[in-house]
């Protein structure tokens, strides 16, 4: 099977050999940048399986390189590396396109377990045929696994984590689908800077499903969330 393509994007040259090294003795393949530039030119010519990326960069920042990749690729899963880690800059990874985000000094046990769990979601690792199923969440048409909403003709391709929170609240229609349970099977965890991610990522599905006031995506205040739909 081939190896999964890393684009790491960090200017800390120590930081970045051992990560890269423990990448590479993982059976990953590793590419990488220490500039916006060269991560762009990079990224153009070898289309990696995800990216690792530091936030504050020489000729510019990681926030912004994600946004221009989530322009035209919804799939690329991005870690964020930083030692920013107010709650405004987690969000501000998370609504830039990032699917995770580790604080620095990090765990490099915990960096490889993510990657996986992201690759695994991305069905890169260890890929599994799939059929397509679509369901109707009132004037929207939902299709998984390729994550798409549907509304009078017009496509929306959600990320693969928003197509998979959508996917389990629809498994538990009319039902409180346990906030815990969610982080713990898409995220791994359910520390605090998961549930800031689960946050955007709800905020986000409100934001898609607006234009029909009949399906609604409820707070449960200290349960979870339950989707109403006809």
């Amino acid at each position: 099977m081939n190896k999964p393509l890393i684009l790491l994007v960090e200017d800390e040259p120590i930081l970045a050999e051992i990560v890269r090294e423990s990448l590479q003795t993982r059976g990953f393949n590793v590419l990488h940048a220490d500039t916006v530039k060269t991560a762009m030119q990079l990224y153009s010519e070898h289309v990696p399986q995800l990216m690792v990326l530091d936030v504050m960069l020489p000729d510019g920042d990681g926030f912004t390189l994600a946004r221009h990749i989530r322009t035209h690729n919804v799939e690329l899963p991005i870690i964020f590396l930083t030692s920013r880690s107010l709650p405004q800059d987690v969000v501000q990874g998370f609504e830039s396109g990032g699917n995770d985000y580790l604080k620095k000094p990090f765990s490099l046990e915990e960096l490889i377990i993510r990657i996986k769990a992201l690759l695994s979601q991305n069905r890169l690792v260890s890929p599994v045929v799939n059929t397509a199923h679509i369901t109707s969440l009132g004037q929207y048409l939902f299709e998984y696994p390729a994550s798409t909403l549907t509304l009078m003709g017009k496509k929306r391709t959600l990320t693969t984590r928003e197509g998979e929170i959508l996917h389990m609240l629809i498994g538990s229609k009319n039902q409180v689908l346990d906030r815990k349970t969610l982080l713990l099977q898409l995220w791994g965890n359910d520390d605090y800077f998961s549930g800031r991610s689960l946050d955007v990522f709800m905020a986000k599905l409100r934001k898609y499903l607006k234009d029909d006031p009949t399906v609604n995506i409820l707070n449960i205040r200290g349960q979870g969330y339950k989707l109403i739909y006809g």
